[in-house]
């Protein structure tokens, strides 16, 4: 029962990533939102989210994990409620800012607690099997609960539905988990707030590229900010008697790989819901319930890959897995950069979907016991906010990148596909697209395909890298396997 509370809570708000992406259409009509800004959505949430998880985890160190976890599962409730009730742009857009604060607490205490209530070995790491699918899964149970909800009912359900999840697993946490031991200490609130506005200008850094250019000056402006408050940040934790981020922790060379490997496979992550969210609605024509359904096995086959995992960690060791797991991941993406507009889901799509989900499923299980391992108890707040801060902002700066790929090559593929549509309108066809600027039809279909594409090549290089990465950097040694085993480690 602690390890269904706990779960429930992580999908509750990974869910929350990818479950208003097929509500957004709705939303820009019902709340008169611009294109532009309507991408703020989701960049509200998961910016917050991950910018804040560091401190979240610090505060479950200091105040104890059970009741900052039933605070951030609460205050998730109450922002998901306001959410809901937005009458407004500005209204919604605070409400999704809130959700990301709320999850920033609840998600790295809900890891912590793992560690502290299941026993080191088999047990743990059944308990992180379940945790780590759970994490990856949720982002297509989210596409396909969107789906439903915007399809049966409104777009507003999409954030009421973690009213009632949410006061359930409220209620239920003081009953199935225990508190854990506090650790009197410090906020390092300047931390936590150069180094969350760090990461927001940089990734705005990147969105505006995509929208602007390189050598627009507040494209330049917020990358030059961002590098001078990570650096600032940096200054931070190495002065501070209690940093939010303990630096000493990437002295350890395989946590620091795995931080490396989780930043490299998030941004992979997020690219292929958002794209192949892209590509079934309006290349496939896929309705949102469809392209819910379309996602369903990638929890699945995730789910498998993390059981596989978890199963066979103690016998070979998480490197393998972690290895293996990119390669797998890497295949899938690059399978992906073959799909065009005669593509279809059952012969393009499917197919590499699955190879990519069993990947995902065997890394995330190993990055989070490695990320985790001879971790201070007093720290593991900190160190499961950090690498929960890692796929959040991994897979924001990702997309962000991927954003500007696929912009760069949807542009070089309109300016040939604008003289062949011009030569083939009608006259009210041409008067629509000088209006518009917009190519309708399969013009349209062969722009959005190449941009696809071309992410989908980038997204492949990052898995790539993380592969690189995993059979450079981590090294298992002896003692590490029978610490998984639930022995004692050896000398």
């Amino acid at each position: 029962m602690a390890l269904l509370v706990i779960a429930s809570c992580q999908l509750m708000v990974v869910l929350d990533i990818t479950i208003v992406n097929i509500a957004l259409p709705d939303i820009q009509r019902s709340l008169d939102f611009s294109t532009t800004s309507l991408a703020w959505v989701v960049n509200a949430y998961t910016l917050t989210f991950g910018g804040l998880l560091l401190l979240g985890g610090r505060t479950g160190d200091i105040l104890g994990r059970r009741r900052m976890f039933v605070c951030g599962v609460l205050l998730f409730v109450l922002a998901s409620l306001l959410g809901g009730l937005a009458q407004n742009e500005g209204q919604l857009l605070a409400a999704r800012a809130l959700q990301g604060v709320g999850g920033a607490i609840a998600s790295p205490t809900a890891l912590s607690l793992v560690s502290t209530t299941f026993r080191e070995g088999p047990e743990r790491n059944r308990a992180f099997g379940v945790f780590a699918g759970v994490s990856a899964g949720g982002g297509a149970i989210g596409l396909l609960a969107g789906g439903v909800l915007v399809e049966w009912l409104n777009w507003r359900w999409v954030l009421f539905v973690n009213v009632p999840i949410g006061l359930l697993i409220a209620l239920a946490t003081p009953r199935y988990i225990r508190e854990s031991e506090r650790h009197p200490g410090n906020f390092d609130i300047a931390g936590a707030l150069t180094a969350t506005a760090g990461m927001v200008l940089l990734v705005y850094g990147f969105i505006r590229a995509a929208q602007e250019g390189w050598r627009d000056a507040f494209t330049l402006a917020s990358f030059a900010a961002a590098v001078v408050l990570l650096v600032v940040f940096v200054l931070i934790e190495k002065r501070s008697r209690q940093p939010i981020t303990p630096l000493h922790m990437f002295a350890d060379r395989n946590r620091a790989g795995t931080y490396g490997i989780m930043l490299c496979l998030a941004a992979a992550i997020f690219g292929m819901f958002f794209f192949l969210t892209l590509f079934t609605q309006n290349v496939l024509n896929f309705s949102p319930l469809a392209t819910g359904f379309a996602f369903l096995p990638v929890s699945a086959v995730i789910a498998l890959g993390a059981g596989l995992a978890s199963r066979f960690l103690p016998v070979y060791g998480p490197k393998p897995f972690m290895v293996g797991g990119a390669i797998l991941a890497a295949a899938g993406l690059a399978w992906l950069t073959l799909t065009d507009v005669h593509s279809t889901y059952a012969g393009s799509v499917l197919g590499p979907m699955l190879v990519f989900s069993l990947g995902m499923g065997m890394e995330f299980v190993s990055l989070t016991l490695m990320a985790l391992s001879n971790v201070p108890t007093p720290e593991t707040g900190a160190a499961s906010g950090l690498l929960n801060a890692t796929q959040q902002v991994g897979g924001s700066l990702g997309l962000s990148i991927l954003v500007t790929t696929f912009g760069t090559a949807s542009t070089n593929e309109a300016e040939k596909q604008v003289p062949r549509f011009l030569a083939q309108a009608t006259p009210a066809e041409r008067l629509v697209f000088a209006r518009t600027g917009v190519l309708p039809g399969s013009w349209g279909d062969e722009v959005l395909t190449a941009g696809v594409s071309a992410a989908f090549v980038v997204a492949a290089i990052f898995a790539v890298l993380a592969a690189v990465i995993a059979v450079v950097v981590i090294q298992v040694r002896p003692s590490d396997l029978e610490r998984l085993k639930g022995g004692q480690p050896m000398p």
